[in-house]
């Protein structure tokens, strides 16, 4: 088994919609771990996507390689920014209807019917609808700020893991600088021990009995801060305690999806 230390840096704000309220986007102060597992190019997203989602497909393979990673904590007090966005075309007309935004180009005329916007062409007589598109038209994002630094470990039963010296995070594929350091560690067995890195409770291994822990409710996965447990455990030659054997929770990926 092989353990390696990372450390993050961001480089550039970095935006992730962790929770939306209203109009509002907010990133929280981490990282998840399967985000890092394609910002490390250990499994790669198809270019084209349909809304698939592959997170039990693409894991598993690093189960089978028997590779993990944990999910990322913000060393320190974290830094945020906030940002105004605006959506709204430039165009001399425009409506907003029911999630759209309905411009006309020349030529052309715009009609409500009920909640839905059609285009037609005067020259032709074509028409056609106006679709509706999921996107924000107005609204505030806070983001991790510049500076920012966050620590996560991967683990690798037999494989010499080669991680890249910068990544690419969130939405905006903001850059980040990664550091990275193999360190020495003993297995023990650890009764009420708590963990100061976030933990998906999905990987943790069934020997495992968590007894108290503070819940990040996020998507796709809520995650443990805090958390006190009992179970074996990786004692890193610093002080801190890693849940042993964890794998990623693909089972209950694949019934959920």
């Amino acid at each position: 088994m092989q353990i390696y230390r990372c450390d993050l840096t961001l480089l550039e704000r970095t935006f992730f919609s962790s929770r939306e309220v209203g109009n509002f986007y907010q990133t929280e102060p981490f990282i998840g771990n399967y985000a890092l597992c394609y910002a490390l190019g250990l499994v790669a997203a198809p270019y084209n996507n349909q809304g698939t989602i592959h997170y039990a497909e693409h894991l598993s393979t690093l189960n089978e390689r028997q590779v993990y990673v944990t999910p990322a904590s913000i060393v320190g007090q974290p830094r945020f920014s906030i940002e105004q966005f605006n959506a709204m075309p430039d165009s001399y007309w425009f409506a907003m209807g029911n999630n759209a935004l309905i411009t006309k180009p020349d030529g052309w005329d715009a009609e409500q019917r009920g909640s839905a916007w059609y285009l037609h062409e005067r020259a032709t007589g074509t028409s056609r609808k106006v679709r509706t598109m999921n996107r924000p038209q107005i609204g505030q994002i806070k983001l991790l700020g510049l500076g920012n630094r966050a620590r996560f470990y991967v683990c690798a039963e037999d494989e010499t893991v080669r991680l890249p010296s910068y990544i690419r995070l969130g939405k905006w594929m903001s850059k980040a600088r990664l550091t990275s350091e193999r360190v020495s560690f003993q297995r023990v067995q650890e009764e009420s021990a708590q963990i100061q890195q976030l933990i998906n409770p999905l990987d943790l291994p069934s020997g495992t009995t968590l007894q108290t822990f503070d819940l990040l409710s996020v998507h796709p996965v809520p995650l443990l801060r805090n958390a006190v447990l009992s179970g074996s455990c990786y004692r890193l030659t610093d002080g801190t305690l890693l849940p042993a054997e964890m794998r990623f929770g693909v089972e209950a990926l694949a019934s959920n999806g």
